[in-house]
């Protein structure tokens, strides 16, 4: 489906939602992801040029899929910071 459409049939809810299921879970491809297919590929290549010893398997060269760990509040807020003077913003205290 093309982009205009998805966007015409599709609420930013519902994109939201997926975008978050998919960061758990994955792409949402069901066919064999291009991940695991590079991943095969750079074991293979790197095993073509190792020394001897134990082979890489392509699982060693796939993304991390995990969710991320929950961060804390003041960790969301020193990003909130951040974000806020790369924008040009000031954070100022009240004394």
């Amino acid at each position: 489906m093309p982009v205009r459409e998805l966007l015409a049939r599709t609420s930013s809810r519902e994109l939201a939602e997926w975008m978050a299921y998919e960061r758990l879970t994955g792409p949402l491809d069901g066919r064999l992801r291009g991940d695991v297919q590079a991943a095969i590929i750079a074991a293979t290549v790197a095993n073509a040029q190792r020394a001897k010893g134990s082979a890489l398997k392509p699982a060693d060269f796939l993304p991390d899929w995990e969710p991320p760990r929950p961060r804390t509040p003041e960790e969301i807020w020193q990003d909130v910071i951040r974000i806020n003077a790369a924008l040009g913003g000031e954070y100022r205290t009240t004394a």
